[in-house]
């Protein structure tokens, strides 16, 4: 079996870390895109998580900060990777989710007659104003191999008619919070030793648009809640052009701090008293018993319905007043819970790893 994995940005590394890790230079070879906008930072991020470095690593010269850009960035991954691949000559592609880097991998594997082995396939948002709908709806059809996250998705999957071979095998991300958690309460240098709700936003969708914003941050701050709020780049960009960041600053509700690593998100998940957020990986991994935490969804739809039907995760869309009215109704009914994640037992590495090699082998 040689397997030749392709990531680009900080969430795919995580989910594939448990992967990559049962397998060796041997049989794999790592590529990586670049995808994220701080190249460096990503590669410090692959040693962080003891993965060895990528045998192939790109630097990218469009980084998607215009629509037109996705368009050209895919194209540009997929003129490198086929490069790539006539040098490895793999048994199968694997990629995770639903990036530019998946899309791109996915096409480039099919036209080069490679198999493609799609972690996390099946997820469904029906919002076709997400750039990642289109993507992995592309990807589940083009692949061989679909590992679903959950009896749900793979139901999605059937439904749909997709070519390749359905195998439910739960979510890395739960396997990657089990093997890093212990590790992130040691590194993490973040020292918070009050009450907090833990907050991110930083989809498109919701920072782009200067009325969405508003109506989010106005929800925030017309609540009773305290809010840590880990900053994305783009997010604290759409706060200054929209007149938002002063008065965040100026507010007592909200503490901005920069963007943090894996390790201190571990860390602030498991401290904090819930969540609000955008993420779709937040949303997995809150259910972690590790971490098991109430998620509060700023978005009008979600990918990961599982974690909602559970009552372990609730949409509560963008409107301010919404908002507000479900952070106190949170914050006035503890959010404790002891429910078992719908992702799987933390195997799911394992489960996938010996379905490649009985595949390829």
């Amino acid at each position: 079996m040689k397997i030749a994995y392709v990531f680009g940005t900080r969430p795919e590394i995580i989910k594939l870390a448990p992967i990559i890790k049962k397998t060796t230079s041997k049989n794999s070879s790592l590529i990586f895109t670049g995808q994220h906008y701080d190249f460096d930072m990503s590669l410090r991020f692959i040693e962080d998580l003891g993965l060895r470095t990528p045998d192939f690593k790109m630097k990218l010269t469009k980084l998607q900060n215009s629509t037109s850009d996705r368009a050209t960035q895919t194209s540009e991954i997929i003129l490198k990777l086929a490069k790539c691949f006539s040098e490895i000559n793999p048994d199968s592609v694997v990629v995770q989710g639903d990036t530019n880097t998946v899309l791109a991998a996915a096409i480039t594997s099919i036209k080069c007659g490679i198999p493609v082995s799609h972690v996390e396939a099946g997820l469904r948002s029906y919002d076709w104003r997400m750039p990642e709908e289109h993507n992995r709806i592309a990807v589940d059809h083009i692949s061989e191999l679909l590992f679903a996250p959950t009896k749900q998705t793979a139901a999605i999957l059937k439904n749909e008619k997709v070519h390749g071979t359905i195998h439910v095998t739960g979510n890395t991300s739960i396997d990657a919070v089990s093997e890093f958690i212990k590790k992130a309460e040691k590194k993490s240098k973040l020292n918070i030793d009050h009450d907090f709700i833990l907050t991110t936003i930083h989809r498109g969708e919701n920072v782009d648009n200067k009325k969405i914003l508003q109506s989010i941050i106005s929800g925030l701050l017309n609540s009773k809640g305290s809010f840590l709020f880990p900053i994305h780049p783009r997010t604290i960009n759409r706060l200054k052009e929209f007149d938002l960041y002063t008065k965040i600053k100026n507010s007592k509700k909200i503490e901005l701090i920069p963007s943090v690593g894996y390790f201190d998100m571990l860390n602030l998940m498991k401290k904090c008293s819930f969540i609000l957020t955008d993420s779709g990986g937040i949303q997995e991994e809150a259910t972690s018993p590790l971490i098991n935490k109430k998620v509060l969804i700023v978005r009008k739809s979600t990918d990961r319905q599982e974690a909602v039907d559970a009552g372990m995760a609730e949409i509560i869309g963008t409107n301010s007043i919404k908002i507000s009215k479900s952070i106190n109704k949170t914050l006035d009914n503890p959010p404790l819970i002891s429910k078992k994640t719908p992702y799987g037992n933390g195997t799911s590495s394992n489960q996938i790893i010996q379905i490649l090699k009985k595949k390829f082998n």
